[in-house]
């Protein structure tokens, strides 16, 4: 249990709560959750001036009660893990509590205070590291690192500390999100107490930063797909505008090291060292061994047959930079890293409460080193520290739309990072406002470089998320001039994301009133020339099928049976075969039957569902191909009920990606067919004379993946609980039975037993469902394949886009340039996103898609088969 809960305290003391926790019954507070709460608490007046005080306090309430050593350790865990920020000073009073006069208990007679507390925290920092808790450890590394520096613990102890972490990098196949975070400990914990383990001549803090270099210089593959900057040709210098938070950590630590960790006390505060000298016994830390990763992963079948383990991917990390080192800490160096560190941690731990996140965010440098940052409007002025005076709100939004812009997908869900920002703003609009607007146009002229696909969809998100927060308010003409950019430049295509997506934050009239002239020009394409909303394509009389389409709508709006509606079709279908011998007939009575569906059902989502399933026996009729005449297929048949859907809904996009996943739900469709149609019949739009994926389709098609993976995972887990339930229905059968356990006992042939009919058709069930997401994996390769690096049919602008040359050219590149390289950015997010899977059947995949791939030597196919090797763990 948390008694702070990531800022849950100040949560329920907030009068702002909500009427749930108004009608709760007000429990009294025991002495034990007040001692806690008081630890909690402190230092939010003034840290330094609390420190002797506190320190009093805690030894008063050991002397009225012994037994309050172990809960005052359980609120030092607590704090230490949930406020990051106060560690230092944590430190400070455990380094004060050692000085205290020894007192008597059961366990521990003449022992300090301090040492019982810390002899005690120990335990529950080897429970935090038994259940692999990464961040609770890292923090108490942290704080051993500072009563190490305050000579609390030996140095040698700490070493071997720091050095369990750093063997975790010298496993045979460690996976990157355990090396990651068992680096971090090791480093940061060095940069704290780097001078004093330095002092000791047994230990080698050479070693510890070569491991974390060695290990660094493993990773540089797969960082080419996770940097934010696509760069798709070789040789080439990466831009710098993000930074790896492993590069940052070990670049900190050269440079600590060069100066033998001299710099440690700028950039770290050490208040325990205005603490007289400690000279008592000092704290031996007892050896530990990081246990092995817990198995907690999904299966599925694999080509060889047997159970593969999957474990969503872990990348190395780029953090976004926005602003230049002068405004905002540089995270390669060791002060700028323990101030981004600090921060990603508050944010991280407060999620639950985004409010008090943005209370604590502002208050940082109250824990900082004086002149960290420039001082606040109406506050004194302060001496700034050399290569400091950052600006607190630059530094704030800075490091939250890292968080956001990780790749391929950040820590937590999108929205509390918008909402955050919403907070800060609201907290103080005259300091945070210019920063988020600094930081808007920053991004915006990244699009240019070449910022990754997936992170341009996320900004254009929460930019018209943002924008919808106050008033819809942004100085567009600044972007005026960039109308005259190609139709899919990214620049552009942002924008009429932003647009479309406010629109649908608010309303169409409301939102093209807040737009400069120049840009509500319907030949612009920023703006839809109508409002959002259903489509019927038959609704015109004017339209040959209208008459057709009319006598299905009032049928389907009467309520009639199924059955009714598909005799009239057919019907229909015979008439129109005779008087329009030259149409295609099946594709048209297909769209009429689902979009007049789609009209009925078009007043609400509500409307839609009631209609979907009242006409199942209809769309399974429709898909099956039975309203059709001999020559077509049943894909043809489904691959038309999604063209329908997206001729329906082309005013309103995010439609068709919503009525596409109902139809996988209620199976009409498959995933498989829903990433064909996005690679054949989706992008029969697109500007490109080639196949083409664009946020759009991207969407469509990772909604497929998703399923076909979600539905994997579900069938996994009731074959595994059917299973479980039979093992234990076995047990209880030879329980029953009398069966000895003796040793002696005489050995019985083991006879099997027989599944269950559940087991046999929950086992069935998987295997279907592992094939179709192999196919759509498949398939979704395939498409890619077609698209940039296929030999049946090449496509020029693939090869012309990952050209170095004409990457530097590519203010004049043409719109099917454009539209190339954004399906360039696609395939590289569906490798990192789905690389997991991919690896799972890398074999069956790689052969049958690479057939008809086009030659070695070939700029598109060189770097098409690069991303896939790197993907699946294969030489580059």
């Amino acid at each position: 249990m948390s008694y702070h809960g990531g800022g849950g305290y100040r949560r329920r003391q907030n009068r702002d709560f909500d009427y749930h926790d108004r009608r709760q019954e007000v429990v009294s507070e025991t002495p034990e959750d007040r001692l806690r709460t008081f630890i909690i608490r402190f230092g939010e007046v003034d840290p330094v001036q609390e420190l002797q005080h506190f320190a009093e306090q805690l030894n008063n309430h050991v002397i009225e009660n012994p037994a309050n050593v172990s809960i005052i350790s359980e609120g030092l865990r607590y704090a230490v893990t949930e406020q990051p920020y106060k560690v230092p000073y944590y430190a400070t009073v455990l380094r004060l509590l050692y000085d205290t006069p020894a007192i008597k208990t059961e366990d521990a007679e003449g022992v300090s205070l301090g040492k019982q507390i810390l002899d005690d925290f120990w335990k529950g920092f080897q429970s935090y590291l038994d259940k692999l808790a990464w961040r609770e450890t890292r923090l108490c590394v942290q704080l051993f690192a500072h009563l190490t520096v305050a000579k609390v613990i030996t140095a040698q102890t700490m070493y071997d500390l720091l050095h369990s972490f750093s063997a975790v990098l010298d496993e045979f196949g460690v996976p990157h999100g355990r090396a990651k975070k068992a680096a971090l400990c090791a480093a940061e914990g060095l940069m704290v107490c780097g001078a004093t383990i330095k002092e000791d001549t047994s230990a080698n803090v050479f070693e510890l930063i070569s491991a974390l270099q060695a290990y660094v210089d493993s990773t540089s593959d797969s960082k080419t797909l996770i940097q934010p900057i696509i760069r798709l040709y070789a040789n080439t210098e990466p831009v710098e505008i993000a930074n790896e938070i492993l590069d940052s950590a070990l670049s900190a630590l050269q440079i600590l090291n060069a100066s033998d960790f001299s710099q440690s006390s700028e950039s770290f505060v050490q208040p325990y060292k205005d603490v007289t000298l400690f000279a008592g016994t000092t704290f031996d830390l007892p050896s530990i061994l990081v246990p092995p990763e817990v198995v907690e992963l999904d299966t599925l079948s694999t080509e060889s047959g047997e159970d593969a383990l999957v474990k969503k991917e872990e990348w190395p990390e780029f953090y976004v930079r926005l602003f230049d080192s002068d405004v905002t800490p540089d995270p390669t160096t060791p002060a700028g890293y323990a101030v981004r560190s600090a921060l990603l941690d508050t944010i991280d731990i407060f999620e639950i409460n985004r409010k008090e996140c943005a209370r604590l965010l502002l208050e940082y440098p109250k824990w900082t080193l004086l002149g960290t940052f420039r001082p606040r409007p109406g506050a004194p002025p302060h001496e700034p520290i050399t290569g400091k005076d950052w600006q607190l709100e630059s530094t704030i939004i800075e490091t939250i739309l890292g968080a956001l812009l990780l790749l391929p997908e950040p820590t937590h869900k999108s929205v509390y990072y918008v909402a955050l920002i919403t907070e800060l703003c609201k907290l103080s609009p005259s300091t945070v406002g210019p920063a988020v607007g600094k930081s808007i146009r920053r991004l915006y002229g990244f699009l240019a470089d070449g910022l990754d696909v997936e992170l341009a969809c996320r900004f254009g998100d929460w930019f018209a998320i943002h924008m919808s927060n106050f008033n819809f308010q942004w100085v567009w003409k600044e972007w005026v001039p960039d109308i005259s950019l190609s139709l899919q430049h990214p620049k552009r295509i942002l924008m009429r994301r932003a647009i479309d997506y406010e629109i649908r934050l608010s309303y169409y009239d409301r939102i093209v009133k807040t737009l400069p002239e120049p840009m509500q020009a319907p030949d612009n394409g920023l703006i839809p020339s109508e409002a959002p909303g259903p489509d019927f394509e038959y609704d015109d009389p004017a339209n040959h099928y209208h008459d057709a389409a009319q006598s299905v709508l009032d049928l389907i709006r009467g309520r009639s049976k199924a059955e009714d509606v598909m005799t009239h079709l057919e019907s229909l279908k015979n008439s129109l075969e005779t008087t329009d011998s030259d149409a295609n007939t099946d594709s048209i009575i297909r769209s009429i039957a689902v979009q007049s569906l789609l009209h009925i059902g078009s007043r609400s989502f509500s409307h839609f569902l009631n209609a979907i399933e009242r006409y199942l026996p209809l769309l399974r009729n429709v898909a099956s191909g039975s309203l059709t005449t001999t020559g077509s297929s049943n894909l043809e048949a489904r691959i038309d009920i999604l063209t329908a859907v997206a001729t329906f809904w082309k005013r309103s996009p995010h439609m068709i990606v919503i009525v596409f996943d109902k139809l996988m739900q209620y199976q009409i469709v498959d995933p498989t067919d829903i990433v064909s149609w996005a690679f054949t019949s989706g992008g029969k739009n697109s500007t490109a004379a080639h196949p083409s994926i664009s946020a759009l389709l991207w969407d469509v098609v990772r909604g497929a993946l998703d399923k076909a993976n979600g539905r994997v995972l579900v069938a996994r887990r009731k074959v595994a609980t059917l299973r479980k339930e039979e093992d234990e229905k076995a047990a209880l059968t030879l329980a029953s039975n009398g069966t000895s356990m003796e040793v002696d006992a005489e050995a019985k042939p083991e006879v099997p037993a027989e599944e269950s009919p559940a087991l046999t058709t929950a086992l069935k069930a998987f295997s279907i469902l592992t094939r179709e997401q192999k196919a759509v994996l498949s398939r979704t390769l395939d498409g890619f394949v077609d698209c940039l690096a296929s030999a049946t049919s090449p496509n020029p602008n693939a090869k012309t886009v990952v050209t170095e040359n004409s990457w530097h050219n590519r203010a004049n590149w043409s719109e099917a340039e454009w539209v190339t390289w954004e399906t360039w950015g696609w395939y590289r997010h569906f490798c990192r996103m789905y690389s997991p899977y991919l690896r799972s059947y890398s074999t069956t995949l790689g052969t049958v898609s690479f057939a008809k791939i086009g030659n070695v030597g070939d700029p598109a196919v060189d770097a098409f088969k690069k991303i896939w090797n790197i993907t699946t763990g294969q030489e580059p």
